[in-house]
């Protein structure tokens, strides 16, 4: 459960990044506020999911997700620059994810075992 709401919590970082965007300065009012209620969310549901998973591991995973979609969603939205090695390192950074979650597994199996 932890991860999934990491996960979420990931997500919603992706949200306030695009809603800051939008806000300009925080001069536009319902971005501003969508941004502010997703920052929220996302600190709320990072904090949930940091009570069983490692801080630098979700820490790791919680930025990871949020940079990697926002830098997803700026090329798409925003017609920011998709170079192949831009796209090549947020592949790096979606495996790195991944990789976490899965040693992250390893480590809570050898746990439960010793138990």
């Amino acid at each position: 459960m932890a991860w999934i709401l990491l996960v979420i919590a990931g997500m919603t970082e992706v949200v306030w990044a695009i809603g800051l965007k939008l806000a300009d300065g925080f001069t536009n009012v319902v971005p501003s506020l969508v941004t502010l209620v997703f920052i929220g969310i996302s600190f709320l549901l990072f904090a949930f999911a940091m009570k069983t998973i490692p801080i630098g591991t979700a820490y790791a995973v919680f930025t990871g997700i949020g940079a990697a979609g926002t830098a997803i969603l700026g090329i798409l939205l925003f017609s920011e620059n998709a170079s192949i090695e831009k796209l090549f390192f947020l592949s790096l950074l979606l495996v790195g994810i991944i990789g976490l979650k899965v040693v992250d597994g390893k480590e809570t199996s050898r746990k439960e075992v010793k138990s």
